[in-house]
């Protein structure tokens, strides 16, 4: 497997920069002041990078959710009972979460994936890509062995790259894996667990603190390596956090622009970006998660999200908001006039391509 994921990181190839560079000449010629329309400006010349054409359609949008419970809610660091991750995982596939009527509502699809829910799930709609029944408890030892966090991470890139959309978006449905988040991102970043850990569903004051001390005893023990990403999706991360990982990477594989959902997802999309750095360029991010650790995240990724909304409840419900921004995105670059179409002489423009241009407000 670990030749199976170096096969899947050197499939992964930069973004086609004679494409953007099309694309961006094409942006120029558009009846619109430079830079007028901002990121649905930028997402157009990466939607080019991705695809390797200038004109891109996203008709067809997918989210995949990973679901897997986490051992370390032993603990007492999440408000909800490990059963929630059994019945929101059904429920996800009956669009009655917030991320599935939303893909609903905006003519997503969605693929529910089990890669680690403590429990048999005898519903159809559900992929059963049981890894295991939940990870053991980080506060313990390791989540898993190398092998299962591999499996996970394969089974991600799989699907992603099965996948028949112009789209993916990736969320996740676990109980307790904010705090597997956190600890994961604080070992990559080397940074405190204060600064990146949040009460994810909200817990109390108390269960805040025990959270907080249980990350920093899971990451003393099991003392993962910050240069080997298994190793500390391993050692204090999660089956979910590991497959969606993978997604992102047989997204990026397969030439696919991916959605990143909130924290728990860029945490997921970190680590493939430091498996594989090209793997940056095909990624798109959404909302900006509340969660306190998710702006350190986006900095890592050199990422900036496009909506703010104040949103923290996974499961990839920022997806379908971005699809349809990305969507606009195509709009733009495919259906607008040019200024020679538009009948317009755009000479007046010339200063402000030199560089002449100046803020509103400095003179007049």
């Amino acid at each position: 497997m670990e030749e199976t994921l170096r096969s899947l990181i050197r499939s992964v190839t930069p973004l086609d920069q004679d494409a953007m560079a099309a694309a961006r000449a094409r942006q120029a010629r558009l009846a619109k002041p430079p830079g007028s329309l901002g990121r649905l400006e930028e997402l157009s010349v990466q939607m080019a990078g991705i695809t390797g054409n200038v004109f891109n359609t996203v008709r067809k949008r997918q989210l995949l959710v990973f679901a897997a419970d986490n051992g370390v809610v032993a603990e007492g660091v999440s408000s909800a009972p490990q059963s929630v991750t059994l019945q929101q995982t059904i429920n996800l596939t009956r669009a009655k979460t917030g991320a599935s009527v939303l893909a609903k509502h905006f003519g997503c699809d969605v693929t529910v994936c089990d890669v680690g829910v403590n429990a048999d799930i005898r519903e159809p709609a559900v992929l059963n890509r049981k890894i295991a029944y939940g990870t053991r408890n980080i506060a313990k030892g390791p989540a898993m062995t190398r092998e299962q966090a591999l499996r996970a991470i394969l089974t991600g890139a799989e699907l992603a790259k099965e996948s028949r959309a112009d789209v993916l978006g990736i969320g996740e449905m676990g109980i307790g894996n904010t705090t597997t988040s956190s600890a994961v991102l604080a070992v990559l970043l080397d940074a405190p667990v204060e600064t990146v850990t949040g009460r994810g569903g909200g817990i109390t004051d108390e269960s805040f603190r025990k959270k907080k001390a249980v990350i920093s005893q899971a990451i003393a023990g099991n003392r993962p390596d910050p240069a080997d990403v298994v190793d500390v999706l391993t050692k204090v991360g999660g089956l979910d956090i590991a497959a969606m990982c993978g997604a992102f990477l047989g997204a990026a594989a397969a030439r696919r622009p991916v959605v990143i959902d909130g924290f728990i997802s860029a945490v997921a999309a970190l680590c493939a970006v430091r498996l594989c750095p090209p793997a940056q360029g095909y990624l798109v991010p959404s909302h900006a998660s509340y969660e306190i650790g998710y702006r350190l995240a986006m900095e890592a990724l050199g990422l900036r999200p496009m909506l703010l909304l104040d949103m923290r409840l996974g499961e990839g419900s920022g997806c379908p908001l971005a699809f349809s921004v990305l969507e606009g995105a195509c709009a733009v670059m495919n259906d607008m006039a040019t200024f020679d179409q538009a009948g317009i002489d755009d000479g007046y423009l010339e200063p402000i391509r030199r560089g002449d241009s100046f803020t509103v407000g400095e003179r007049t």
